[in-house]
Parts: C-alpha cells; sequence; structure tokens
C-alpha cells in the first residue's frame, strides 16, 4: 500500500511538474494539476535543502475535529492536499487560511502557523515533505 502510494504521488508529482513546464499534458488526457508554484502560502521561495541526500516522506494526518497542530514551522518544504474535511491555518500576522477537500497547498516553511481542524468531521490531510536526510520535517514551536 505504500509503495502504491508512494508511485501515485511520484506520478502526479511528475507529471503536475512537467505540465507546468510544457505547458501541457504531454500524453496524459486525465491531468488535473493540484499545484504548481515556487512560492509558499505566505510568500517565502522555496529551497530545498542542498548538503544532504534527498528524502521524501509521505504521510495521511488525520486531525478530529477541533485538533490543532500547535504552533510549528517546518525545515523543508511540504505540499499539502485535503483529502476530506477541512483545516483553518493561522499564520499569525500573514492572516488565516481555511484549506477544504481537494485543495492543494505549498506550506509554509520558515514561518511559524498553527492548523485547526475547523469542521466538524474528522479531516485527512496527505502530506509530502520534500526534504533531506538529517533535516526537520517539523520544528515545534514552544514560544506560542
Amino acid at each position: 500500500m505504500q509503495r502504491l502510494l508512494l508511485a501515485l504521488i511520484t506520478l502526479l508529482l511528475t507529471v503536475s511538474l512537467g505540465s507546468a513546464r510544457s505547458g501541457d499534458k504531454g500524453d496524459y488526457d486525465r491531468v488535473e494539476s493540484l499545484q504548481s508554484g515556487n512560492q509558499t502560502v505566505v510568500g517565502e521561495t522555496i529551497n530545498y535543502p542542498r548538503s544532504d541526500p534527498a528524502q521524501i516522506t509521505t504521510l495521511i494526518v488525520t486531525m478530529e475535529p477541533g485538533e490543532t497542530t500547535g504552533w510549528h514551522k517546518h525545515g523543508v518544504p511540504l505540499v499539502g492536499y485535503i483529502l476530506e474535511g477541512e483545516i483553518t491555518t493561522d499564520y499569525g500576522s500573514k492572516g488565516t487560511r481555511i484549506f477544504k477537500k481537494g485543495d492543494a497547498f505549498l506550506e509554509a516553511m520558515d514561518w511559524r502557523h498553527d492548523a485547526r481542524n475547523s469542521g466538524e468531521t474528522p479531516t485527512r490531510i496527505l502530506v509530502v515533505f520534500i526534504g533531506a536526510e538529517g533535516h526537520q520535517n517539523v520544528v515545534r514551536d514552544a514560544t506560542k
């Protein structure tokens, strides 16, 4: 199951990135672009860790109604996709954003934020960290 999920994510990212570069769908007739860009939701330029071997981590995060992530930031780029439900993410002085089922986003990296399941049902989020060995995917913030 994990191999199938990783293969699907790799295919989607490859096709989306290839389509973004070439401006077409290539050999695929049924391709839906989810997200493409070089900036996070708060306007940071995406920078990949370069000194260590690449490491991609995929997760499905489930949050119960009212549950929060706690204040944190990310040490590597993160692509999120809401599979079910919704979250409201507080970016402090950068405002809040609501992400609902079907939304894809390039999450803030070096900007503290706190996400909350703002719906009435569990929220499931596909998370893809595009990092490197030795780099933290999530950096918890004890100060907020």
